[in-house]
């Protein structure tokens, strides 16, 4: 039974893996401070597909992180880089001179320009979609693959779930592959997202807790500890000050950040700050925020960022471990499938 699950798994994400060039068509998504050279490697090694988080990285920084990385895997592994990034056409440029094959882009929508220069040096673009229309957008503009984000995942989230946008989206695109992200801790739901005509899962939280994710002590009990209802989206007080919404395990921070918002909204009504000065407070707050907590460990005044999924991952394993697991899950689920209905 196993023999033909695998056959049937294989059969499903082939588009996806074809596309990454990987054994298994699971992406790492890519988190700041996390996925670094270790983690990347380690997910490719395993046979999924690790990403790159470059963040806020300048391109002498990149150039080093993709170095390192390829010291540690010969499998292929993407880049993320954010389209706001200021240095944006100077970071292609070093994906470029390195020959990734793949490169996300997260944080907005990219220029056709952006797109032209990574084809220019024969990467593929993946891009992200919060929305059958955008999905449209982006396949117009020549992207050679989609993520689609529900709002179950960790970090800078959209309104929408996972399987409202599943059910949106898939259907409707169909000429390049769509990876689903948000939400994803097993390989159940894995399968039933390929059978709706995914390419394949990209997953983030579940990585989090990788021997091989450099995440503090601190981070990694805290994931452990957290569940489903812990990982919490942040809250806007009011329109005239828009907070974009982060998913992360309340702590004191969490607090503190509806208190100051609060603050600022009495003082401009007392016309005590200007309305763009009260904004670049609230949008100040958490700077530097996810690297307090990822890196040094101070998980009550830094952001833990995290998706729903964090009820799932409940102990620190090796990165092949969990891949195997998500396998292994996807395997029975299709057995008992076969079972089922024959």
């Amino acid at each position: 039974m196993i023999v033909t699950a695998d056959k049937t798994l294989k059969k499903l994400w082939q588009k996806g893996c074809d596309f990454l060039g990987c054994e298994h068509a699971i992406l790492g998504g890519a988190m700041t401070w996390v996925s670094n050279a270790s983690l990347v490697a380690s997910i490719s090694n395993a046979g999924g597909f690790g990403v790159v988080a470059c963040g806020a990285m300048t391109p002498d920084i990149l150039d080093a992180e993709i170095t390192k990385t390829k010291t540690l895997t010969n499998k292929p592994f993407g880049v993320n880089l954010i389209t706001l990034h200021p240095m944006l056409h100077d970071l292609i440029d070093v994906v470029g001179k390195h020959k990734i094959g793949h490169v996300v882009l997260a944080g907005g929508l990219p220029t056709n320009e952006s797109i032209e220069r990574i084809k220019s040096y024969g990467c593929k673009v993946i891009g992200f979609a919060p929305a059958l229309i955008i999905a449209k957008k982006l396949q117009r503009s020549n992207v050679d693959a989609i993520v689609i984000e529900g709002a179950e995942a960790g970090g800078h989230i959209g309104p929408v779930s996972t399987s409202v946008l599943a059910q949106e989206i898939l259907p409707h695109i169909r000429d390049i592959p769509v990876f689903v992200a948000g939400g994803i801790g097993r390989g159940e739901a894995i399968v039933s997202y390929l059978q709706m005509g995914a390419a394949g899962c990209q997953l983030g939280t579940r990585f989090v807790c990788a021997n091989e994710s450099p995440a503090h002590a601190n981070f990694k009990k805290a994931f452990i500890r957290g569940n489903a209802r812990d990982a919490i989206a942040s809250v806007q007080l009011d329109p005239r000050f828009p907070v974009i919404p982060v998913r992360a395990l309340v702590n004191q921070a969490s607090k503190r950040f509806a208190e100051c918002q609060a603050e600022i909204i009495a003082r401009f009504d007392r016309g005590e700050v200007e309305l763009k000065d009260g904004q670049l407070e609230i949008e100040h707050f958490w700077a530097g925020a996810l690297r307090r907590a990822v890196m040094d460990g101070d998980i009550e005044n830094g952001s833990i960022m995290a998706g729903q999924s964090v009820g799932m991952v409940t102990k620190e394993q090796p990165t092949k471990e969990i891949i195997d697991e998500l396998i292994e899950q996807a395997h029975n689920y299709i057995c008992e499938q076969n079972q089922r209905f024959g």
